[in-house]
Order: structure tokens, then C-alpha cells, then sequence
């Protein structure tokens, strides 16, 4: 893989487990003992994805991320929960981590989920044809992996701009959570509720307003539909 990862867990045997499995894969791995640490070591090294651990003494992971997604939104996180703390799930998703695994969890399955979100930052992912995608004042260059609302850029995390860049290269199409589950993130199953967070993050950034979504339609029974604006929609 040869990317640098830090990974900030207070539990000294799990940040090891996870250190050893990720240097087999190829990384640099650093460790935080803590949420504090951890933010110093993001700011000095500038690491190309961070492992988040939730439940930690002092700044939690869930701060740590809403202090990194401030300040840098490019930069993947992926969150370790405990198994059954759907909470703590959902709460990660809605202050911006990209992905997550729960406690505990396959060492393997951790460094694919790694893998997945690395190739989408890098750009693997994103098509080549079209390289340009507009909707009204909406425009996304998926080469350059950078999105803008009327000519400012916006924060967008890994995982939102894959899922807005899917959603505008298919106007019309109803798709269910499970399908976008599976088209965006590459799961074929998991929680669904991923795909409610991070529409309801896309559209609190793209809307108007987002409680009364023009582009990103609820489809009733089914699950979203984008809806390019036409002519008497443009702010």
C-alpha cells in the first residue's frame, strides 16, 4: 500500500495488532496513545488516513473527528467501535468518519476496509470518462476529486463525494440503500443506515434546503433518487 496510517487507540494490544497487520500490508504506522496525541501527530505528520478509536479517555475519537473534519475534510478516518454500540456508529458517521469496524473485529477485514477508502482518496475509484460532471451551479471534477457550489470548494469526506459523484453520472434512478451500499462502499451487506447518514450529510452541503431536498429525492418505500435542477430550479 505504502501509505503512512496512524492509528490512535488507548488499548496498547489492539493498536499493536493493528500496526503489525497494516505494516504486512505495506504501511507506515504510527501510534497515539490518545485523543490528544493523536490531533498533535495529525497536525506534525500530515498521515494519509487515521485509524479512530471511539472510546477514549480525555478528547474522545468522535471530537478528534469533528476537530479533523474542521480542519482537514480530505482526510480519511475510519472509526473502531465496540460490537453493538449503534450509537456510537451512527454518531461517528454524522461528525464525518469515512468508514468503520466494530470491536472486534478481523484484523484483515480492517486493513481491506483501509485499502477500499485509500483507492478512493487516490483516485482509483473515480471514473475517466466524464472527467467533468455539472448540475446547475454543482460542479464536480472527479479527476481531481474536487467538488464546488457556486465556485467555492466543498468539504466533502472520502465516502460523500463517491456517493454524490454516483448519484449525478445516474439522474433518475431510484436506488435503494442496499444497492448504493453496495455500488459506493463496495459491501454487500452491512448497516444501512451508512448510506442514510451520508446523504443526509450530502444534502445539508449541496441543498438549499435540506429538509426539503431538490436534487437529493427520498423515494418512498424505495430509497434516493438524484434529481438534476432544471431551469425554474436554479437558486
Amino acid at each position: 500500500m505504502g501509505h503512512r496510517v496512524l492509528v490512535v487507540d488507548d488499548d496498547p494490544t489492539v493498536s499493536d495488532v493493528v500496526r503489525r497487520y497494516l505494516e504486512q500490508a505495506g504501511c507506515e504506522v504510527r501510534l497515539a496513545a490518545d485523543g490528544a496525541d493523536g490531533l498533535a501527530a495529525i497536525a506534525a505528520e500530515q498521515p494519509d488516513l487515521v485509524v479512530l478509536d471511539v472510546m477514549m479517555p480525555g478528547i474522545d475519537g468522535l471530537e478528534v473527528c469533528r476537530r479533523v473534519r474542521r480542519q482537514l475534510p480530505g482526510l480519511p478516518v475510519v472509526m473502531l467501535t465496540a460490537l453493538g454500540e449503534e450509537a456510537d456508529r451512527i454518531l461517528g458517521l454524522e461528525v464525518g468518519a469515512d468508514d468503520y469496524v466494530t470491536k472486534p473485529f478481523s484484523p484483515r477485514e480492517l486493513v481491506l476496509r483501509i485499502r477500499s477508502v485509500l483507492r478512493r482518496t487516490a483516485g482509483a475509484a473515480s471514473p475517466a470518462i466524464p472527467v467533468k460532471l455539472a448540475d446547475a451551479e454543482l460542479t464536480v471534477d472527479t479527476a481531481r476529486r474536487i467538488a464546488e457550489l457556486d465556485g467555492a470548494p466543498l468539504a466533502l469526506t472520502v465516502r460523500e463525494f463517491d456517493l454524490l459523484v454516483f448519484l449525478m453520472r445516474h439522474p433518475g434512478h431510484a436506488w435503494s440503500r442496499a444497492e448504493l451500499l453496495d455500488k459506493v462502499w463496495g459491501w454487500q451487506f452491512g448497516d444501512q443506515s451508512t448510506v442514510t447518514v451520508h446523504v443526509r450529510r450530502l444534502r445539508e452541503k449541496i441543498e438549499q434546503d435540506p429538509a426539503d431536498p431538490r436534487r437529493i429525492r427520498t423515494v418512498w418505500g424505495v430509497g434516493y433518487r438524484y434529481d438534476p435542477l432544471d431551469d425554474g430550479d436554479r437558486r
